[in-house]
Order: C-alpha cells, then sequence, then structure tokens
C-alpha cells in the first residue's frame, strides 16, 4: 500500500465526498475487523495529505447500527493518519443550537446498546483514559476554522450518541435536555473510544439540522427542510475542514499520541501470539 495521509476526514449524512481534493486515489481497505464503510480517498487538500471516509458509504448505504466502526479507524491507522476530523449531522437539544450551527462537543454520553467500542480482547486487556474523550488541539483548530468560515459555532457542550435508527420519543428527548445535553447523533462515541485506542487525536464536528422532537416547531420541519439544511451544512464544512486542515500542526505533540502507554495490563508473557499479531499496528512500540 503506497497511499498514506496525515489528516483522515470522516464525513457524516449528506457529506459523502471533500470538494477540493487533488490527486486522488481511490483506497480499498481490508483490516482485521472487516471491511471500512466504503474506499478511502486519498489524496491532497491545501497541501496536506489527507484521506477521506463517507462514514455511511457513498449512496448512505450503512445505518448507525451497522457501521463497522473499528475498520473504519483501523483503516486510517493503517494510512498513518494521526488526526481525525468527523463531522456529523445531529438534532439540537437546547434553544441556543440553531440549525445550520456547528457545536464542537467536549464530552460524549453514551445510550448505545452492545456497539463494539474497543480492539482489546482475546486475552489482551487495556484500559484508556477517557474522561477528555476530544483532542482540546484539534478542537480549539476546528472552532477557529469555524470562525474563519464565517459559520456559527460552540465550543464545548455534550454529545449524546444513541442508537437509532428510530429518532427519540418526546419522552426521551425531554429527559436528554434535563440532562443538560446539547445535540443528539448516532455515531461519535465509538469513533472517540476507538481513536484514542489507536492513540490518534478526534474530534467532532456536529453539525445541526433541526431541533430534535422537544421543539415546539419540529413538527412543522418537513423532510426538504432536513435535507436543505443537510446541502447548505455540507457546503459550510468543506470550507471548515479546509480551513482547519491549513491549521493542524506538522508535528503532533498530544496526549493522545502516548495513549496506550499505560493502558496495557496484561502481563506481556501471557498474551497470545494471534492477539500480538492481529493489534500489532497500535501495541507495537509498547511490546516490541
Amino acid at each position: 500500500m503506497n497511499a498514506s495521509a496525515y489528516i483522515g476526514i470522516i464525513g457524516g449524512s449528506g457529506l459523502y465526498t471533500m470538494p477540493g481534493f487533488t490527486n486522488p486515489q481511490e483506497v480499498r481497505l481490508e483490516t482485521p475487523w472487516g471491511a471500512p464503510s466504503d474506499a478511502y480517498m486519498v489524496g491532497e487538500l491545501g497541501g496536506r495529505k489527507v484521506a477521506f471516509l463517507a462514514r455511511h458509504g457513498r449512496g448512505h448505504k450503512v445505518s448507525p447500527s451497522e457501521l463497522n466502526f473499528r475498520a473504519n479507524i483501523w483503516g486510517m491507522k493503517m494510512l498513518g493518519v494521526e488526526w481525525i476530523i468527523s463531522l456529523s449531522a445531529v438534532g439540537s437539544l437546547k434553544e441556543e443550537h440553531r440549525p445550520l450551527d456547528f457545536v464542537i462537543p467536549d464530552q460524549f454520553f453514551d445510550r448505545t446498546r452492545g456497539r463494539a467500542s474497543t480492539f482489546f480482547g482475546e486475552g489482551l486487556v487495556a484500559h484508556i483514559s477517557f474522561a477528555d474523550p476530544v483532542s482540546e488541539e484539534l478542537a480549539s483548530i476546528l472552532h477557529e476554522a469555524c470562525r474563519q468560515a464565517g459559520v456559527t459555532s460552540k465550543k464545548g457542550g455534550t454529545y449524546l450518541c444513541m442508537e437509532g435508527p428510530a429518532f427519540s420519543t418526546k419522552a426521551e428527548s425531554a429527559v436528554y435536555r434535563s440532562w443538560g445535553m446539547d445535540v443528539i447523533g448516532m455515531t461519535n462515541l465509538q469513533e472517540a473510544k476507538l481513536a484514542r485506542e489507536a492513540e490518534i487525536d478526534y474530534a467532532t464536528v456536529a453539525m445541526v439540522t433541526d431541533y430534535d422532537c422537544w421543539h415546539p416547531e419540529h413538527d412543522a420541519v418537513t423532510v426538504d427542510d432536513i435535507i436543505a439544511n443537510l446541502v447548505k451544512n455540507a457546503e459550510n464544512a468543506a470550507k471548515v475542514v479546509a480551513a482547519a486542515v491549513a491549521m493542524v500542526p506538522a508535528e503532533r505533540k498530544t496526549k493522545a499520541q502516548s495513549a496506550l502507554a499505560h493502558a496495557l495490563l496484561t502481563d506481556r508473557k501471557s498474551i497470545p501470539e494471534a492477539t500480538r499479531a492481529k493489534l500489532d499496528l497500535i501495541v507495537r512500540k509498547y511490546l516490541g
């Protein structure tokens, strides 16, 4: 595999390509966890080496509950990615986060059920620190990129990750609001955990398409309205990503790059060879 990238971009609903790519190369990867959602588009964006992946596949073929999160993140690691910008369509749980606003959350709350959220197991135990699940450095870059692109954004807040694919009931939405959650989506919690295990800096741009069903005007919102917001958000996301990519430092000095340093608990002599080989890409610098 000759293709490589420094920055990864994961596009959510409404964002299946990334405008501005030069020298694009379609790269299909097979990982120990199976196939990612689609081929990676590897090329350059503003002179930086970038890999783009459509989270749900081109044509939006994979539902949130079917996503192979481990393969998607592992593929980024195989390409050499050190920073991941995740773009995700969300509903707003607060009046202040209006449709077409971008929120850059610094916390996640998990309401999914039984999704694979770790690379570890099969004889090798690891417990990463996840108190601060988002790369502060990358979140700050994304917030500044929004400012430069003229997109209203808020840095900070909590992304509630629900199972889906159905949206919330009004009762659920009311509870999430009472908890102080900011936005609701179906995909980013697993990505953030796996990126941390892979020692990749990760941050989310949560793109508000509509208010969740709690809002009194919710029933007046049509599918056409939401699609129009998806399209506009995709246009704004392309501007934000272009600005952010230019600001990502050429040399990384972050906590994420040594996330596994004190996380591997299993006695080295007890690790099964098959597991050691399977996870070699992320553990070799600690296991030799």
